[in-house]
């Protein structure tokens, strides 16, 4: 990714997967703004921290349950975790490794994909 000089704040679509090689994937949204997360999918909530320069971010999130289901497993579990994340950005996307402190400390890829500016 070519870099720019800090991470643009911006409305985000994102992907999860399953960082250990399963097939368990999610997708749902980030609002970046000014160093702060926030989002959600079907299942959780996001707030977090982030900080970036020169192509390269990191930062911090906590996923909170807003809707139980039967039917579905949520891909960060039925808890509130704590996820921390590092990874490289460019104006239009963004890529990170993340582990949350769900039991076995679990590891996940997140890719971003600007949807409009904030």
């Amino acid at each position: 990714m070519g870099a720019t000089d800090r991470m643009d704040n911006g409305l985000f679509f994102v992907r999860v997967q399953a960082g250990d090689g399963g097939r368990a994937e999610s997708g749902g949204v980030f609002v970046l703004r000014n160093g702060r997360i926030l989002g959600g999918d079907a299942f959780h909530y996001y707030v977090g921290i982030f900080t970036g320069a020169e192509g390269r971010w990191s930062g911090e999130f906590t996923t909170r349950i807003h809707t139980r289901s039967d039917l579905a497993v949520p891909m960060f579990g039925e808890h509130e975790v704590s996820v921390t994340f590092s990874g490289t950005y460019d104006a239009a996307a963004a890529e990170v490794e993340a582990t949350s402190s769900a039991g076995g400390a679990p590891r996940y890829r997140l890719s971003l994909r600007r949807i409009a500016d904030a």
